[in-house]
């Protein structure tokens, strides 16, 4: 999925009660003791049996793909990405990978047209995934958390359908260029791209943080700059 890359910053990055006798004092003077009587029952045991709600996690991979876009206005980019820029902060790999192309829907793409896409998927889409978002953490400066995000900013007019059996996929897909996570470090405003979103079955996926093709096999920030930037470029797949 060739992108044409406009600038990148490049960072090398390491891969109960007892009952007793009662007493009491009378009005008069005198005592009376009362001797409690304590009646015991066994109840008839019932048991109640609560069955919690089976809920499942469908792997959209494993579903056909279909020909829904998806949502691609800024407030719906922001929705769906705004998670991402805190994933980026603290660090949380694992909470990333849910924005990532899920990998049962790269394998149906590209089977037939790889010799093996689970490895690539492993070895180079996702590699340089968690490679980026080290990177891309390193350009927040030296106090990501103090960092806030503002939003994105993005074209969604290049928002295109890609047909099957282009750029070495099988499968048809709705492709984003160039969507930007415009952030605020020191009260400067600052700002980058994401290189490449691509759907499955009408959800935008990250497919390439950084840039494709890279300058080199490290982890890359993908056009970084001051201000809210430009979104795109347009074309790409």
């Amino acid at each position: 999925m060739p992108l044409l890359v406009v600038g990148a910053l490049v960072y090398v990055v390491a891969f109960g009660l007892l009952g007793s006798p009662s007493s009491g004092s009378n009005s008069d003077g005198t005592t009376t003791s009362s001797t409690s009587t304590t009646t015991t029952s066994t109840p008839t045991s019932t048991s109640t049996t609560t069955t919690s709600p089976v809920t499942t996690t469908t792997d959209p991979g494993q579903l056909p793909q279909t020909a829904t876009k998806p949502p691609s206005s800024i407030g719906s980019l922001n929705a769906r990405f705004a998670s991402l820029f805190a994933d980026i902060q603290t660090g949380n790999q694992r909470a990333a990978d849910a924005l990532f192309f899920p990998r049962s829907a790269y394998v149906s793409m590209k089977t037939g047209t790889l010799a093996n896409p689970t490895s690539d998927y492993e070895e180079r889409l996702l590699a340089f995934y968690r490679l980026d978002l080290d990177a891309y953490r390193a350009a927040l400066g030296l106090h990501p958390g103090l960092t806030s995000f503002l939003g994105v900013n993005a074209a969604p007019s290049y928002a295109g359908l890609i047909p099957a059996h282009v750029c070495e996929n099988n499968v048809a897909y709705w492709h984003l260029p160039g969507v930007r996570l415009v952030y605020k470090e020191n009260g400067v405003d600052k700002s980058f791209s994401i290189a490449s979103l691509i759907s499955w079955r009408g959800v935008w996926y990250v497919v390439h943080l950084g840039p494709n093709p890279r300058p080199s096999n490290v982890g890359t920030v993908d056009q970084p700059s001051l201000g809210v930037g430009v979104p795109g470029p347009p074309g790409g797949c």
